[in-house]
């Protein structure tokens, strides 16, 4: 981690920072004595913050009013407007506050090769550039039989569109070719049809308030319009390292819809109401029907769900049973062993194992041995303590994500033995344990040399707050 020394710039200077800190020692969750000081450690970003407060609870029956967090506010904003003219987006900080007297401040500046994370602690940390975790990189397969659904009907749905809005404003054929050059491919017919009907803009509607209601009521979701029309590949649904790595994509044989991330063949053309995106499935599963509807939940990262055989039973209110879904009779390629899941290792084990959690563990420290030459094991997460011995993590060849706790990553590093077939790592702690991130940041400075990363900046700020009041 570089240190650097404080500059002209205001995000670095200690007065922006005194009003945080005032608040902290004033307002945090215990007071400061000068044999026991306030260890404190926290984030601001651009968009929100994080800051150990002890806050007081509302009256009975008030919801939290903006005179309430006044102080908290404004003491925030001072630091956010230094971090948008500084051109960073979040900081975290850890600090010693004493009743009186000279107060440091460390402030930690993210690399661009890490996530975000924690208070002070950084999330995954990006070991090579432009790498995703497998299940992002993961196609369609193809499905050489599957055909549109018996009930996909353009003509019957554009019908009934038009008797249900004859005063939509449709999409010329021009504009379809548009969407079409677009995309990179012919929209199907069934979605020609629809838009055919309603091109679904603002400004056709007019001052009629009502309109898009009633457009959602006749088709069935909130309509995007044509020129919003989008391809749900896996870039579309973004993830973080620590959670995307967690991940599998898994399809049973007689799925309906592909157990996938995102597909280029998922058209995306509206939404639930809730945020999950409603589209044409141009790659169905094994079971499934050319040009389904699916849902794209926002809740999740992997799959989709059925909801019906073509886009004519969707406006036609025709929904069908579910047959399959992508999650159905999963196999363990995601295993967590803890106290409340798998009892071990080898219960866990398994050729087709991608990803093994290990949790909060009573008993003594786990081996590895059990999964030794899976050939499908690419991600790894360990609870500090949890291992027997970390160097057999060195067993494990096909890991792209590694995730264990400080010491863990000590033995490792020490020993020469960091796996550097990894694409992203991250270290654990205990909860949101933040006593003393200098074994944290030592593991971390050193992975990011390993792979020739940015590293994360680190500023000391000194100045004096003044008695407690």
């Amino acid at each position: 981690m570089a240190d650097r020394n404080p500059s002209p710039n205001s995000v670095h200077d200690f007065s922006t920072w005194a009003p945080v800190l005032r608040l902290l020692r004033d307002g945090g969750t215990r007071e400061a004595t000068a044999s026991s000081p306030l260890r404190v450690t926290g984030r601001i970003g651009r968009q929100s913050w994080s800051l150990p407060l002890r806050r007081q609870a509302s009256p009975s029956g008030r919801a939290v009013q903006e005179a309430d967090t006044r102080n908290e506010a404004e003491a925030v904003e001072r630091v956010r407007h230094a971090l948008v003219a500084a051109g960073i987006d979040e900081i975290s900080f850890t600090t010693k506050i004493v009743p009186a007297g000279e107060t440091a401040i460390r402030l930690l500046a993210r690399s661009p090769a890490t996530e975000s994370g924690l208070g002070p602690h950084p999330g995954a940390l990006l070991l090579v550039e432009g790498a995703v975790p497998q299940p992002w990189r993961c196609l369609p397969d193809p499905v050489p039989g599957a055909v549109p659904a018996a009930s996909a009907d353009p003509a019957l749905l554009e019908r009934t569109l038009r008797e249900r809005l004859p005063d939509a404003v449709g999409a010329t054929e021009a504009e379809i070719a548009g969407a079409e050059a677009r995309l990179g491919f012919a929209l199907p017919e069934e979605l020609k049809a629809l838009y055919r009907v309603t091109r679904s803009r603002w400004e056709d509607w007019g001052d009629d308030h009502e309109a898009p209601a009633r457009e959602c009521a006749a088709v069935g979701c909130e309509l995007f319009p044509l020129d919003d029309v989008y391809i749900a590949d896996a870039s579309s649904r973004r993830c973080s390292w620590t959670f995307a790595a967690m991940e599998a994509v898994v399809t049973p044989p007689h799925a309906a819809v592909q157990g996938l991330v995102g597909s280029p063949g998922w058209l995306v053309f509206g939404d639930n109401g809730g945020g999950d995106r409603l589209a044409v499935d141009l790659t169905p599963g094994p079971s499934g029907h050319l040009g389904q509807i699916i849902m794209i939940g926002h809740e999740e990262y992997v799959g989709a769900s059925l909801v019906a055989d073509s886009l004519t039973d969707l406006v036609t209110d025709r929904l069908g049973e579910p047959r399959g879904g992508s999650h159905e009779d999963r196999p363990p390629a995601v295993a967590h062993v803890n106290i409340r899941s798998l009892p071990s290792i080898e219960a866990a084990a398994h050729p087709g194992l991608e990803v093994l959690s290990i949790g909060v563990w009573d008993a003594e420290p786990l081996s590895l041995a059990p999964v030794f030459g899976l050939s499908r094991l690419r991600t790894l997460v360990a609870y500090p303590g949890t291992l027997a011995d970390p160097l057999e993590i060195a067993e494990l060849t096909a890991l792209e994500y590694l995730e264990i706790g400080p010491e863990e990553w000590r033995v490792l590093l020490d020993a020469d033995a960091v796996p550097r077939g990894l694409s992203a790592a991250a270290v654990k702690v205990h909860g949101d344990d933040d006593r003393d991130v200098a074994p944290v940041r030592a593991v971390v400075d050193e992975l990011l040399a390993l792979w020739g990363r940015p590293p994360i900046i680190q500023t000391v700020l000194r100045g004096d707050l003044g008695p407690t009041p």
